[in-house]
């Protein structure tokens, strides 16, 4: 059944031949390709036949299915045979080009005879000799049939190397690619990358090239010692083959490339997202080479002993790596085994045990600003008694490390478990979370059976423990629902249990949680300026609440009473961070001193250290930032001589973020990279590595080190992701992915992107369609910044039409629209720009965008007339009237724009559209006008620059194209002279260059 309408003539033939040569290689164009051959066949002219067969076996070729190939061209070789007049000059060039197609096909299937490749080069040969052709690019056929083979390629390299090319050699790209891999086989690494040179700086490029060049150039340079430049073109080389079938081999050398330099982790990303070549790849030779990667990769993995990970592999089953490498390594034996017996040589078994018995270049090499170990994408598994300390990222300057806290030895019980996760809560210990943690996977196994200890207590009082735990943490997270239904439901087990203390407690945490979660219904002006009245009366009301239940629970511990006590004061905090009320301030003092009392007396040395904590950031919290300071620095002298040691990351921390609001970042620094330095010592989540790292971000930021800050944030999302708080974690992850793309690292951008965007719940749609938007917008903008305009296109059109829907936030999609109105332009898709424009225009109208939409329509506009000239003027100028509305309603709005004026910024557009056009009158005058608006720059004008661009372009308007040279030099003169004395000097260059330049024309 046709998958799309039927062309009924051939110019409607035609038109879907050229819209099916704009989608991407794969089953939907080759499909398309098959159904308009069909239709060709009914016309009785030859010659749409002809172009819809060129169009199916070029997707025959490019979609991985070298099988098909060559039937589609003994058809059309048989055309050419007996209508020769069908083909022009170029159909009988690309006829021609078109034998190398079918040679590569061949050679890549084994069922087909060396003798018949023979064969079809001699067919080659003689067709090339009969038309008058050059040999040379059969002579580059016949030395890749014998670098295949195995043969000795010297002299059939010279055969070829040595002749002059024609015009249906290979393109440059390409035959560098051979070259260099001719000497690459030699052994001489040195000598393949100069060959190479060109391609990976990217002056030679085609179809395959430099995606091709780049994956073979990988391990090369490893070898010579040049991995920051193998990092960079994996990233770049990766993004040009990923998921593409006709390039799986190169997949596979990236997957070979990642085992080799402890990228095992990022290995198996990969391979996942290239999930479809297991089934999609129809060439046994690509098949060879990406499973001969795919094995090297998960063979790395299986030696490093995590051999039971999944793996993605082929469909219809789940696997583990273990699994996958076994029946990969016997389908790749298979494979060469095929070639080696058509070749007659044992080429292909031996090549495929070089790059197997290739022992890693690099233990490691950090590759993507996602930096991850096998651990980190294992399975969830039991907590461990004594968890592992995480790795801090190393700052620019040396910090030195604290010897490693002594880890007890887990409990030979449950009962000593138990109990020593108790005492740890009770102290607030950091290793109580990872006893909780391994008492919930006992518990929760099938043959769990409780011990009958009195000193453990009932069953329902360990499940009220391990609710309570799961509470805390949920509260950590700011999900406040969940965190108090889960302290309501354990507070119940605690009456079960005959703990009233603990049940106490427990309702304490709940109306706090309670007091703190958000209005559902909060909406409009109104109710967000109500909103926080209504929390601070929540919270008032929990800790009038929290007294009663103080005063009315008898018999409660020291412990618990301080921790009531604690509970009582950070309801008053929380009051007073929402209203910011001055009079919110002593009650918080009071209740602060109340609890430090207590404990005190009880020598309850954590409670202290919170008490204390909470006298801090009071003082921030009113605005005596120097009092909070000398608060934090004595906390921390106390926390030095008495403990306890795992609160120092945490007020270290508060002292960064005192200096960072004190405007002194290198003090910030100083104090938060001391926090992260102790927090190696303890679990990340309990001390607060995550804010750590983002907080020495922003202090790296202020002191110009943004690499250092874009490793803190990753960390600290990274984090955010193991603890997880997903959502945290990406909007981290989305400040990285910006800041990479400002400092212009674009291909770590798009890795990064592309490797979140690959997550599990991204891909299901769990993660908030916003917050997955502005990745997406993002990775657009740094494709687009990579010169990937196609992609970049394809992404913002897929975007603008998911953000129309977007009826809560239509000036988001105006911005969306718009760039995508750009984005078209850029490709010469007019048509298509001016209507995204529209809707751009129409969610503005709603909720305005003025310096974005305006911005957006003068850049549509100058691309269509510098492209189309003066037959795309009235288009153009139809946009420019649209961005002169905009500037309209924003002039009276009072809106301020932050860039330039868009008023003056529409003059000057005016005068380049009006230029491109040839129409240079009012190119003039446009450009006066904007002149006029800008007024003369003063000496701290930072309009200088716009107000010399002006004068050059009224100036070369005029002495260039209206040829009038006087007028024109009088203009650049005075602009010079005025420039020169107000200290503009850097301005006047252009202006000089072109007075320069039209006294030489005179």
């Amino acid at each position: 059944m046709p998958t799309t309408p039927q062309p009924q003539n051939t110019d409607e033939l035609y038109q879907a031949l050229r819209e099916n040569q704009r989608r991407p290689y794969g089953r939907t164009r080759t499909v398309t390709a098959e159904e308009l051959v069909d239709v060709a066949e009914r016309f009785a002219e030859p010659l749409p036949l002809v172009r819809t067969l060129l169009e199916l076996q070029e997707a025959y070729t490019y979609g991985s299915e070298p099988r098909k190939s060559p039937v589609v061209f003994a058809r059309l070789l048989t055309l050419f045979d007996e209508q020769p007049d069908v083909f022009d000059d170029n159909l009988r060039h690309l006829l021609f080009w078109r034998f190398k197609w079918v040679a590569n096909a061949l050679r890549a299937l084994p069922e087909i005879p060396l003798a018949s490749l023979r064969q079809w080069l001699t067919e080659m040969r003689d067709r090339y000799e009969k038309a008058g052709l050059g040999l040379h690019p059969y002579y580059g056929q016949a030395y890749q049939l014998a670098a295949h083979i195995g043969e000795d390629t010297t002299l059939a390299y010279e055969l070829w190397a040595g002749r002059s090319r024609t015009r249906l050699s290979d393109c440059e790209a390409c035959e560098i690619c051979e070259r260099a891999l001719y000497h690459l086989t030699a052994g001489d690494d040195e000598r393949a990358l100069r060959a190479w040179e060109p391609v990976l700086a990217g002056k030679e490029s085609c179809q395959e090239e430099p995606a091709r060049s780049l994956s073979y150039a990988l391990l090369p340079l490893l070898r010579t010692g040049r991995s920051d430049r193998a990092r960079d073109l994996h990233l770049a080389g990766y993004r040009g083959c990923r998921r593409n079938p006709s390039m799986s081999a190169e997949v596979g050398r990236h997957l070979e490339f990642c085992a080799l330099t402890g990228n095992e982790a990022r290995g198996l990303e990969l391979l996942a997202e290239n999930r479809n070549l297991f089934d999609e790849v129809d060439s046994p030779l690509d098949q060879l080479d990406f499973l001969t990667g795919v094995e090297v990769l998960l063979r790395r993995v299986e030696v490093l002993g995590h051999g039971d990970l999944p793996a993605a592999g082929y469909a219809g089953r789940t696997w583990t790596v273990t699994g996958l490498r076994a029946e990969v390594r016997g389908r790749a034996d298979d494979l060469a085994a095929r070639f080696d017996a058509r070749n007659g040589t044992t080429t292909h078994t031996d090549r495929r045990r070089t790059r197997l018995d290739r022992a890693p270049l690099l233990d490691t090499l950090e590759l993507t600003l996602r930096t991850r170990s096998l651990d980190d994408v294992a399975p969830a598994a039991p907590v461990a008694t004594a968890p592992a300390r995480p790795v801090a990222a190393a700052p620019a300057r040396p910090v030195a490390t604290a010897p490693a806290r002594p880890v007890a030895a887990a409990p030979d019980t449950l009962p000593e478990l138990v109990l020593r996760a108790r005492a740890a809560d009770e102290r607030g210990h950091p290793d109580a979370r990872a006893c909780w943690a391994r008492l919930r996977t006992l518990v929760a196994a099938r043959d769990y059976t409780h011990p009958d200890d009195p000193a453990v207590g009932p069953l329902a009082r360990l499940r009220a423990d391990l609710l309570t735990d799961e509470a805390n943490r949920a509260h950590e997270r700011d999900e406040f629902a969940d965190a108090a239904a889960l302290h309501e439901e354990a507070a119940g087990l605690y009456d079960d249990a005959g703990a009233p203390g603990d049940a106490a407690l427990a309702r304490a945490c709940v109306l706090l949680a309670s007091a703190e979660i958000p209005a559902e219904d909060a909406a409009g002006p109104e109710a967000e300026a109500a909103g926080p009245e209504a929390k601070a009366a929540g919270l008032t009301a929990a800790h009038a609440s929290m007294v009663r239940m103080h005063e009315e629970t008898p018999g409660l511990t020291p412990h618990q009473e301080a921790r009531l006590l604690r509970l009582r004061a950070s309801a008053l905090a929380q009051r007073l961070q929402t209203t910011g009320s001055q009079e919110h301030v002593a009650p918080v003092f009071a209740e602060a001193d109340l609890l430090r009392a207590f404990a005190t007396r009880h020598d309850l040395a954590v409670q202290v250290s919170v008490a204390h904590l909470l006298r801090a950031t009071t003082y921030a919290l009113s605005g005596d930032l120097p009092t909070a300071l000398t608060e934090t620095d004595a906390l921390l002298e106390r926390l030095r001589t008495h403990g306890p040691a795992w609160h120092l990351p945490r007020t270290c921390g508060l002292r960064g973020r005192l200096q960072l609001v004190l405007q002194d970042p290198e003090a910030a620094y100083t104090a938060l990279a001391e926090g992260l330095r102790l927090a190696a010592d303890w679990p990340a989540e309990a001390v607060g590595a995550t804010r750590l790292h983002a907080d020495l971000a922003e202090a790296c930021l202020r002191l110009g080190r943004p690499d250092e800050a874009l490793r803190h944030l990753t960390r600290s999302a990274e984090l955010d992701l193991r603890h997880g708080s997903r959502t945290d974690a990406y909007c981290t992850y989305s400040n990285a992915a910006q800041l990479s793309l400002d400092l212009g690292r674009v291909e770590d951008c798009i890795a990064l992107l592309d490797s979140l965007l690959a997550e599990p719940d991204v891909a299901a749609g769990e993660l908030d369609d916003r917050l997955v938007a502005q990745l997406r917008l993002t990775r657009a903008r740094a494709l687009h910044a990579g010169e990937d305009l196609k992609a970049a296109t394809a992404e913002l059109v897929a975007l603008a039409a998911e953000s129309a829907g977007w009826d809560d936030d239509p000036g988001s999609h105006a911005m969306i629209a718009a760039e995508t109105a750009v984005l078209l332009a850029e490709s010469g898709e007019f048509g298509r720009a001016r209507e995204a424009a529209g809707q751009a225009l129409a969610a503005h109208a709603r909720e305005p965008r003025y310096e974005h939409l305006s911005n957006s329509l003068r850049e549509v506009a100058r691309l269509q007339a510098q492209r189309q000239g003066a037959d795309g003027l009235p288009d153009a100028l139809a946009l420019l009237a649209d961005a002169g509305r905009v500037a309209d309603e924003a002039r009276a709005a009072g809106y301020e724009a932050h860039g330039r004026s868009l008023d003056t910024a529409l003059a000057y557009e005016h005068g380049r559209v009006n230029a491109y056009a040839g129409a240079y009158e009012d190119a003039l005058v446009a450009l006066e006008k904007a002149l006029d608006l800008l007024g003369e720059p003063g000496r701290e004008d930072d309009r200088a620059g716009e107000w010399a661009e002006c004068v050059r372009l009224a100036g070369a308007v005029e002495g260039l194209y209206l040829e009038r040279p006087d007028p024109a030099l009088a203009r650049l003169d005075a602009a010079i002279t005025r420039l020169t004395a107000l200290g503009h000097t850097d301005e006047t260059e252009s202006l000089v260059s072109l007075a320069a330049r039209l006294r030489d024309e005179e």
